[in-house]
């Protein structure tokens, strides 16, 4: 799967918890996050601090939160509620990494009062909590199709796009069901 267009990005930092759920490419088979050096490539890529100096204890705790944004934008695209298990372990992750408010003559901001990996989780987990909060959390979205799990954005006036790529993963769900239909029918 190859990264999306401009046109499909998610709405500014919202963009950055995407792109980080997509550090894991099912379809290729691929993990960005498997390696500290890989880690460390796309943390600075993106901006994030600790990108600098990980050690190998850094990557799970980077990998366990992934995987549980990757269930809550899953949730997003079902309308279940987000497993139990995945609000835990991101719980888990904020109790690790200190965030506070900053004021400013413009208003406030969440800002980080940690170092290494956890200002990293701790400025995705506020992007997550700003989107929660101005609504465009639910737009982001995880394709439901087994051999593809990207996340997108969901740009579609009612909110109901489904598949990342209707042409790719859609198409191949429908015709995926019309040959079980075909099946069961014989």
């Amino acid at each position: 799967m190859s990264v999306m267009g401009t046109s499909k990005q998610a709405p500014g930092g919202l963009e950055v918890v995407r792109r980080f759920v997509n550090t894991k490419d099912v379809e290729a088979g691929t993990d960005a996050l498997s390696s500290r050096a890989g880690a460390e490539a796309w943390l600075s890529e993106y901006g994030l601090p600790g990108a600098k100096g990980l050690d190998r204890s850094d990557l799970p705790r980077l990998t366990s939160m992934r995987e549980a944004l990757r269930q809550l934008l899953l949730a997003n695209n079902s309308g279940e509620p987000p497993p139990p298990e995945a609000l835990t372990e991101l719980n888990r992750r904020s109790s690790e990494a200190a965030i506070g408010l900053h004021f400013d003559t413009d208003g406030s901001d969440l800002v980080t009062r940690c170092d290494g990996v956890d200002a990293a989780v701790a400025r995705l987990l506020a992007i997550a909590h700003e989107s929660m909060r101005d609504k465009t959390w639910q737009r982001l979205k995880l394709c439901p199709a087994d051999d593809c799990q990207w996340a997108f954005y969901d740009h579609s006036r009612n909110h109901s796009r489904t598949w990342c790529e209707m042409e790719e993963c859609g198409n191949r769900a429908k015709a995926r069901a019309w040959r079980e239909r075909q099946r069961a029918s014989r």
